[in-house]
C-alpha cells in the first residue's frame, strides 16, 4: 500500500467517524439528555434560592 491509499481510507474513516457523532447527537434518542444537561447550571440556583429562603424566612 502506497501512501495514497492509507490517506484515502484513513479520510474515509475519519468521515464516517464524523456522521456517525452527528447522527448521535441529533437523534432523538439524545433529546432529553442533552436538554437535562444544558439545565443543570440552573439546578444550583434552585436549590440556593430555597435555602436562602428557609433561613432568611421571606418568599420570593
Amino acid at each position: 500500500m502506497d501512501a495514497g491509499t492509507i490517506h484515502a481510507i484513513w479520510t474515509v474513516i475519519l468521515f464516517l467517524s464524523m456522521v456517525g457523532i452527528i447522527f448521535w447527537a441529533y437523534s432523538k434518542k439524545q433529546k432529553t439528555r442533552f436538554e437535562e444537561a444544558a439545565n443543570l447550571i440552573f439546578a444550583d440556583e434552585e436549590e440556593n434560592s430555597t435555602s436562602s429562603q428557609i433561613k432568611t424566612g421571606v418568599e420570593k
